[in-house]
């Protein structure tokens, strides 16, 4: 029921909360709402006016839940232009706001406040979780290893592609030196570990706040794993790669440092080549030699823990890259773990004379220190070769997920999606009749 007395003609009455009113009488009726008397720009009387909205209560109380919905298919990430400086992770007014602001405090000689890790310190929180990431980067290592043994893996000797079967995919991709003799065809040969982990090597420095790594200086620095030398910095404790432990923090005014504790020398570090040794655990050379092929029986055990592992250090890396520096060049791959970035001139991409081959540092990401080096996702090993024609319809994967599935892992739900498993691939034929 609605009972409104209208206002008188060309007056405007102000815009006031309305006060609800209690109806005693009438319990089951919830919301009542009385206007009262308002004072119009004209000189105007205008009667009471009341809004009466009739609803029973509820009996009880619903709540509602979200709904989880789940999209057929993702799209990867588009690939970057080589011509171009990659994209900054943190816009870049943000980074220039930040750069007034230590300025302006540098100009006025008040020292820049720094918290662990950037005074030099460690951050006991993290500790734990580096030495997680070097236990699970260790049995990621030694179970790709051994499924390598299992499932066919190749490569193209052109370009960075890898395949996932028991043939190569005929997919006409390869941008390679000859791909343009071949016009685009892969040249497929027997992969290895290290075209499915993508070795990202950075300087391992024993101080990193303290002198820049020169050009000239580039071969006193021994180059190991990214996530090896941030697990190092982050607290980890390995006798073949020291770090100095600073216990007072490094002072800077703007961007010069004050007070760094003085200059170290590095130690010797004592030479361990073999395979034998505990430290060759953490590099893939040669991890195929080193372990043998897995019983049968022990493969789907095996594939799970790999995968297990392989997302242990994928969150372990993104948690540590939080409060850690790790920098990452925005032409070439080139990654260095450390405040500043070194000052080695071996950039040969884009423009690199105009930089006289120097590095762009900027802030890394995570796909940057640990690639998932994305491939075409095969719902059969043994099946047909991946037609071009139909690539639309298959879906990618990271290639360790997708050989951990082959080898009877589950599949992890965040990559269902990306996978296209809900997707029914038609025959050639009938490709050019789907919407």
């Amino acid at each position: 029921m609605l009972v409104i007395s209208p206002p008188c003609r060309g007056v405007y009455p102000q815009t006031i909360d309305p006060k609800p009113v209690d109806f005693s009488a009438r319990s089951s009726y919830t919301h009542c709402f009385q206007f009262p008397r308002v004072v119009p720009k004209r000189e105007c009387s205008m009667r009471l006016g009341t809004f009466v909205c009739f609803s029973k209560k509820p009996t009880q109380h619903t709540t509602f839940k979200k709904r989880h919905v789940f999209t057929q298919n993702v799209d990867l990430p588009p690939i970057l232009p080589k011509n171009k400086k990659k994209p900054y992770p943190v816009p870049f007014k943000q980074i220039q706001e930040e750069a007034r602001k230590d300025k302006k405090l540098a100009q006025m000689g008040i020292e820049k406040r720094l918290d662990p890790p950037k005074n030099g310190l460690l951050v006991p929180n993290l500790v734990p979780v580096a030495y997680e990431v070097i236990d699970n980067w260790k049995l990621l290592i030694k179970g790709l290893a051994q499924l390598l043994h299992v499932v066919p893996v190749f490569a193209c000797s052109e370009c960075a592609a890898v395949h996932v079967a028991s043939a190569g995919h005929n997919i006409k991709e390869c941008s390679g030196a000859t791909s343009s003799q071949r016009r685009g065809s892969h040249l497929w040969v027997k992969g290895t570990i290290n075209d499915v982990l993508l070795p990202v090597e950075s300087y391992h420095m024993y101080d990193p706040f303290g002198r820049r790594i020169k050009h000239e200086t580039r071969f006193d620095y021994e180059r190991i794993p990214a996530i090896v030398e941030l697990c190092v910095q982050a607290g980890v404790e390995i006798p073949e790669y020291p770090c100095r432990r600073r216990t007072q923090p490094i002072r800077m005014i703007g961007k010069r440092v004050i007070d760094r504790g003085g200059y170290v020398k590095d130690p010797n570090r004592p030479c361990s080549s073999t395979f034998s040794s505990p430290l060759a655990d953490l590099d893939t050379l040669g991890a195929s030699e080193r372990y043998p092929p897995p019983e049968p029986e022990e493969i789907p055990k095996l594939a799970q823990e790999t995968m297990d592992a392989y997302e242990k250090v994928r969150w372990g890396v993104t948690k540590l890259m939080r409060e850690y520096t790790v920098k990452a060049c925005g032409y070439c791959s080139e990654v260095h773990v450390g405040p500043w970035g070194h000052s080695v001139k071996l950039c040969g991409e884009f423009k690199h004379q105009w930089r006289d081959g120097k590095h762009g540092w900027q802030d890394a990401l995570v796909d940057e220190i640990f690639p998932p080096n994305y491939v075409w996702h095969v719902r059969d090993l043994k099946g047909d070769p991946l037609s071009g024609s139909l690539k639309r319809f298959y879906g990618k994967a990271p290639a360790l997920i997708e050989i951990c599935i082959h080898s009877g892992a589950r599949v992890p739900q965040c990559y269902k999606a990306m996978m296209r498993l809900d997707i029914i691939v038609p025959d050639s034929q009938e490709a050019d009749k789907v919407a």
